[in-house]
């Protein structure tokens, strides 16, 4: 099995204490009262969101997202709010929302919630929405514009493993994205050897938790129940922005277009380099 470790649980950290041992170290911590003054952490439930914006019209995606073709990187089907909530309740469920700004189109709801001042840099207009049923997963990867990111759970559990930037080779990055295609729960040593050098973090979110991911963090989720979350982004480094300014150019000037072009050929290549820069980084 991978070499995973576990994240903190933590209460009553200043800004003091949260920089000197998560935020300066990058690693990882789940805050158990971040959200306790927050009206979201009680009053935002699946029924709550049925009445009082079920007849929003919703993006949402399946596995095929990543799938080389027509599809890369788009919806799968637009529905009612109210209709996607219906499923995800019933149990296991194919479709999953993410990176969805409610807050666009429901301002009202921003009053429910807070910019954490846990530290300086957050990025106050690109709150977003998770939503998925018990069973849906979400693939390995990274987010492309480097933020830090405090991943709020207020309905359900979510198991997320992580893994630090530095482990992007031996977890098969392939480049001109921010993803990576093993199996995080049945690793094949055979197919992916560097994975035997790879290390990183294992943990469950429970309502009404925080999980800090620090910038460039690699992150798989698995939703053990029916919920939702929402991702609040922070950056105090101009550096980082800049790094990540170029991340998002790189991937939409060069993984998009190429995919059109070549379809899964492009799919073959990327992984043919990832498995190369993972060999030579066995030999280091």
């Amino acid at each position: 099995m991978l070499k995973l470790k576990h994240v903190d649980r933590r209460s009553g950290l200043t800004p003091e204490s949260f920089a000197r041992e998560y935020l300066n170290t990058r690693k990882p911590v789940i805050f158990t009262d971040l959200m306790d003054a927050w009206p979201a952490k009680t009053k935002w439930t699946i029924d709550y969101f049925k009445k009082d914006h079920g007849d929003l019209q919703v993006p949402v995606y399946s596995a095929n997202y990543s799938k080389p073709g027509k599809g890369y990187m788009t919806p799968d089907n637009v529905i009612p709010f109210r209709e996607y909530l219906q499923m995800i309740e019933k149990g296991p469920a194919d479709y999953r929302m993410f990176l969805f700004n409610l807050f666009r189109h429901a301002p009202e709801l921003c009053s429910d919630f807070e910019t954490p001042k846990i530290m300086d840099g957050f990025i106050n207009s690109f709150p977003y929405m998770f939503f998925g049923g018990m069973g849906s997963t979400v693939a390995l990867h990274f987010d492309i514009d480097l933020s830090h990111i405090f991943l709020n759970q207020f309905h359900g559990r979510k198991r997320v493993v992580m893994f630090p930037p530095e482990q992007s080779t031996n977890i098969y990055h392939h480049p001109f994205t921010v993803a990576s295609y093993i199996n995080v729960n049945n690793p094949d040593y055979d197919k992916h050897p560097a994975l035997r050098k790879a290390w990183g973090y294992d943990c469950v979110v429970n309502h009404g938790e925080t999980l800090f991911m620090p910038s460039g963090h690699w992150h798989y989720i698995e939703y053990l129940d029916c919920g939702f979350s929402v991702s609040q982004r922070a950056n105090e480094s101009y550096v980082r922005r800049a790094r990540g300014l170029f991340n998002i150019a790189r991937h939409f000037m060069v993984d998009k277009s190429m995919n059109k072009i070549m379809g899964d050929n492009w799919r073959k290549m990327k992984d043919d380099i990832a498995r190369k820069r993972a060999q030579e980084n066995i030999l280091v």
